[in-house]
């Protein structure tokens, strides 16, 4: 009875602890003693207080197992709730995506800036910060993207995260490139040159109207729109960039009268592959010619242009923009790159610019239009763009050291060749070939200042000098000549809290080059008595601030700019008893206020 007893007692102990976890304690309780065994025998007080302590003792650690359970079962509800948050989208729903706003995200997101976007300086874009890595995961079913480690193809950030500024279309990234500039400037004489930028070899002589006259103008023209795009394939970093303003060349007169219509015009069109240290580029860039800051990428940012409002930039820089192709070498780390282009060539005879033209003989001025571009005539001809028949393009070499992020240092060379026909019977053709070097160097002195400095010595490259001097003569009997062009740059650029002061000196010099016709006439450039448009040296002192006044790295920048400019032009010949001097002068004054867009590339 004893034995029946106890099990009695174990009976009733473990349906009280499994009844009490669900709540009905006391129901169980009275069922149990009124099924449990009856004794006969009287239990003594002493086993009867054991028992008692040992069902409390099995209800605590019941207790305990329960509160444990509830535990882990939050911690589960976490991860379930984790897990959901990032799941990867429907590969069932039409284009792999739930819906369209997954296509193509519009959330801003602004990681640091490698390169800075154009428009914006270097102070403002330092200021960017960097997004934690840890907040860009990538997609946990697409072992390609793990392995390219492409940002955008990342998860959309959490809420509260640092975000940076770019739309994402599938495995894409696109940023818009842009801003918005209201200028107003002023020069002492009247240059009349149609937009707010400097025609260097034209400034107006004291003895003409020009040169009397002043003016003041607004203008929104270096306004500009774009974008850039960047992807990532299997190691392949490709990016596409485009750019446009609004200083193109518009067939009516009546802007100032009515409508103030600007005409856009494209600057910048390319696509650029890089995988590992090789790069290939096609498209219209700035020509490799044009000094670099920084290895010898296209991007705007790398390029030395200087910071000027003037969409001239400054009389000495070497640069244009035109198609091309080219091939970039990368050593590890880029430090040292090697590249070389093929580009548009140009049978340049002057004319553009305000730069002088060249005195060609009098047997083969019918045949300019065709043969060599002298500014104006392109207009002359009806076809317009792309009229003068190039014999070939140009080749461009150069290469670039980058030892520490501080200091950039670049030589460079360029071939050019022309073939003109002349006419007799029958036709006789001459070719012939020029070409010059470069150099470019572009060093922090400390964090805030920084010296830079190019030039360029040259046998019949003026093209690229703004178009100051022509690339040769023709001589009497055909022959081409080239026409020696020179120029230099050196300046300090300098940044003080959220200001950027600059300050640069340059100049060109184009050399004389002289033949005579078969009529005894004198032919070519900078002879005695050619047009005082044929200069022999222009020079320029410039500076100016640039003054961030507001940033947001998702809403934009806002810019205070100021430029004075001291331009002054001397040319090879000066008509005895006509006044004005021998050489002449002008001042201008800019002042822009320019908002910028927001935006810029994840890094890869």
């Amino acid at each position: 009875m004893h034995s029946g007893n106890k099990r009695g007692h174990k009976t009733t102990l473990l349906l009280c602890s499994f009844l009490a976890g669900a709540g009905f304690l006391g129901a169980a309780t009275d069922d149990s003693t009124t099924t449990a065994p009856q004794s006969t025998a009287v239990p003594a007080p002493q086993s009867q207080s054991d028992e008692i302590l040992k069902l409390k003792a099995a209800l605590a650690d019941q207790q305990k197992q329960l509160q444990a359970l509830q535990q882990s079962m939050k911690t589960q509800q976490e991860l379930l709730d984790k897990a959901l948050a990032v799941q990867p989208p429907n590969a069932n729903s039409a284009g792999g995506f739930d819906t369209a706003g997954q296509v193509a995200s519009t959330v801003p997101i602004v990681p640091a800036i490698r390169r800075p976007v154009p428009g914006i300086p270097a102070a403002l874009t330092a200021a960017y910060p960097a997004p934690s890595p840890a907040a860009y995961p990538l997609p946990q079913g697409n072992s390609s993207s793990a392995a390219t480690g492409n940002p955008c193809d990342a998860k959309t950030p959490a809420a509260g995260s640092t975000v940076p500024a770019y739309i994402r279309m599938g495995s894409v990234c696109v940023v818009p490139v842009g801003f918005m500039d209201f200028t107003t400037f002023w020069r002492d004489k009247a240059a009349a040159t149609g937009t707010l930028g400097s025609n260097f070899g034209s400034v107006p002589y004291n003895n003409g109207a020009n040169g009397n006259l002043s003016e003041y103008h607004f203008s929104v023209q270096n306004s500009r729109l774009g974008f850039r795009l960047d992807g990532d394939w299997k190691g392949t970093h490709f990016i596409g960039y485009n750019e446009d303003d609004f200083n193109g060349t518009g067939g009516s007169t009546n802007y100032a009268v009515t409508n103030g219509a600007i005409v856009p015009r494209i600057r910048l069109f390319w696509i650029d592959v890089r995988k590992g240290p090789i790069e290939f580029l096609a498209g219209q860039s700035w020509s490799m010619l044009t000094p670099n800051r920084k290895g010898l990428s296209a991007l705007p940012g790398d390029l030395f242009y200087s910071q000027v409002i003037d969409i001239n930039y400054i009389a000495g820089l070497t640069w244009t923009r035109q198609p091309g192709l080219r091939v970039l070498l990368h050593s590890p780390g880029d430090k040292v790159n090697f590249g070389f282009s093929i580009e548009q060539g140009d049978p340049y005879g002057g004319g553009s610019g305000g730069g002088g033209a060249i005195t060609l003989p009098a047997a083969l001025a019918a045949l300019v239009p065709q043969q060599v571009d002298q500014g104006s005539n392109i207009s002359v001809s009806g076809s317009g763009y792309l009229n003068q028949a190039t014999f070939m393009p140009d080749f461009i070499a150069k290469l670039a050291f980058d030892p520490t992020s501080r200091f950039h240092f670049e030589l460079g060379g360029i071939l050019s060749a022309d073939h003109i026909v002349f006419p007799a019977a029958p036709w006789v053709h001459h070719k012939d070939t020029r070409g010059g070097v470069t150099f470019g160097l572009n060093a922090a002195v400390t964090k805030s200042v920084r010296f830079v400095a190019s030039g360029m010595l040259s046998d019949g490259e003026g093209r690229y000098l703004f178009g100051a001097g022509p690339d040769f003569i023709v001589r009497a009997n055909g022959d081409l000549s080239p026409v020696h062009a020179d120029s230099w740059i050196s300046g300090v650029e300098a940044t003080v809290k959220n200001t950027l002061l600059y300050a640069y000196y340059s100049g060109d010099y184009i050399g004389r080059n002289v033949a005579i016709d078969t009529n005894g006439s004198l032919i070519g450039y900078g002879f005695k008595g050619a047009a005082n448009s044929n200069n022999r040296a222009i020079q320029e002192a410039t500076f100016g601030f640039n003054q961030t006044m507001w940033k947001d790295a998702r809403y934009g920048a806002i810019n205070l700019m100021g430029q004075y400019e001291y331009l002054l032009r001397a040319p090879w010949y000066w008509a005895a008893g006509v006044g004005g001097g021998k050489q002449t002068h002008d001042n201008t004054i800019y002042f822009n206020l320019r908002y910028t867009l927001p935006g810029s590339m994840p890094n890869f």
